[in-house]
């Protein structure tokens, strides 16, 4: 009997090839712990209000006066919501074609886009156009979107940071393309090479694949490296020379703990380049309400703005927006909140900036504690988060651990973090996941466990690994970068 459409054995391949370690055999274990009583922290997943941050009051005001319109009518409203959350939601509506349970158009809302791109010419200085913005489930869909739109087959290749987020190897799988890693340097504080890029695209024609585009993380996800202007200049550079598509992944631009290296958008620094660079290199840029001190990771709210794409193709993409109709609504008017913020003088506008701040100054706190927590622990190193949710500390391995691991049928990083999870509850990412250099070893959490509780989790962290190593460490060695 042959099989049917949907058995396993007759399956698309690429659905076969789909990996994706945020969501896998950590997660499903400390899923499986958790129903059977057990206290989990889930650090796997850059969800900052399932780990107790607090929503903005303003917006959630706002979109809950959308959700339910009447409540503007009622006598009552102005002792519940301040003035300026009900003129917000009025307005919202008022670009809507019939309320939040009514499509938009297949771009998203003409008003919201518009908003972005006044945030965009704040932001760098240059004017954007809405035209050239499309609305989005979270930054994801339009990343899936971007990379469905440019592979072609499994001969075109996509430059891609490793370590990184899996998104990115996922995406590429299902399509069928082939993914062209370039390495961060750890030791240069994950520090790009432009010349590791030219052999990595070198390596990729000599196996007859054509390198179409190149991603960029920035602020870095699993690594936390914010680019610099130098590092960014070069980078268009390189992508012109080569004539590569530029992605920018930018959505933890708000994610910022240190003074040294603000965000820089790759646009600003396009803009800045003289011709023919300026006016031929393309980019799409992505940003997002998830991250930040927004953390509306269950609202799906994103875009994707396109520089230097042609017309027939920006209307090929509108052409496949419009298959799914409309991006979800209500995420677009906390897209327009967050590009279009409360101003000085507003009612909300102190609470918005207390609540905001303190988010982001909490965060910074809890990127030196968890660094340095790292970092005193036996056979731990780990470079300072300098931006987005994550730590990404490599773990020195002892060899006698790496053998237990392969008894086990698991990859090591992966053995060292099931221990973990099982002796502590904290559920983290082993580095595998993320890709990583031969022979080294690394997990990834974030920092978003509250405050207050951060301490008590670095101490369980440092009890459990200096037990893992005094129980494999033969003090003849171990793997090292």
């Amino acid at each position: 009997m042959s099989p049917k459409a949907l058995d396993y054995e007759s399956l698309n391949e690429n659905v076969k090839k789909v990996q994706y370690a945020v969501r896998g055999e950590l997660y499903l274990r400390a899923s499986e712990l958790q129903k059977e009583g057990k206290k989990i922290i889930f650090t796997n997943v850059g969800n900052p209000h399932a780990l107790g941050q607090k929503p903005l009051t303003f917006p959630r005001q706002v979109v809950a006066l959308c959700q339910a319109p009447f409540l503007l009518y009622d006598p009552n409203v102005g002792l519940l919501f301040p003035a300026d959350a009900i003129a917000k939601a009025k307005h919202y509506l008022s670009l809507t074609s019939g309320g939040l349970g009514a499509y938009s158009d297949s771009r998203g809302i003409p008003g919201i886009r518009k908003e972005v791109a006044e945030f965009i010419e704040r932001r760098d200085g240059y004017p954007s156009d809405p035209e050239l913005i499309f609305l989005t489930d979270g930054a994801s869909k339009g990343v899936m979107q971007i990379l469905n739109t440019i592979i072609r087959g499994e001969g075109d290749g996509v430059l891609v940071p490793v370590p990184q987020y899996p998104l990115y190897s996922a995406a590429i799988s299902l399509f069928g393309g082939s993914l062209v890693p370039y390495y961060l340097e750890e030791t240069a504080n994950w520090g790009l090479d432009i010349n590791d890029l030219r052999q990595s695209v070198a390596a990729a024609r000599s196996k007859g694949i054509t390198v179409r585009a190149m991603v960029i993380i920035n602020p870095g996800n699993p690594t936390g490296q914010c680019l610099s202007e130098a590092n960014l200049r070069e980078i268009l550079k390189f992508c012109y020379q080569e004539d590569l598509v530029l992605l920018g992944d930018e959505v933890y631009q708000q994610n910022i703990y240190q003074d040294e290296r603000p965000f820089i958008s790759a646009r600003k620094v396009l803009m800045e380049m003289g011709p023919p660079i300026r006016k031929e290199l393309q980019l799409v840029s992505f940003h997002s309400v998830s991250k930040g001190y927004w953390g509306e990771c269950g609202q799906r709210g994103g875009y994707f703005e396109m520089t230097n794409i042609p017309p027939k193709t920006v209307d090929e993409i509108y052409k496949v927006a419009s298959v799914s109709l409309s991006p979800n609504v209500p995420a677009q008017i906390f897209m327009g909140l967050m590009v279009n913020p409360l101003k000085p003088g507003d009612i909300s506008y102190e609470q918005f900036v207390r609540e905001s701040k303190g988010i982001i100054e909490s965060l910074r706190r809890r990127a030196w504690m968890m660094t340095d927590g790292f970092n005193s622990c036996r056979n731990v190193v780990c470079n300072f988060t300098e931006g987005a949710m994550y730590s990404f500390p490599q773990i020195r391995l002892p060899r006698r651990a790496i053998e237990a691991a392969k008894r086990a049928g698991k990859v090591p990083d992966v053995f060292y973090c099931l221990k973990l999870l099982e002796a502590t509850g904290i559920s983290t990412v082993p580095g595998s996941g993320f890709g990583q250099r031969e022979g080294v070893f690394h997990l990834r959490t974030t920092i978003l466990p509250a405050e207050e509780e951060m301490p008590a989790i670095m101490d369980s962290y440092k009890k459990f690994n200096d037990e893992f190593m005094e129980q494999y460490e033969d003090h003849r060695g171990y793997s090292r970068m």
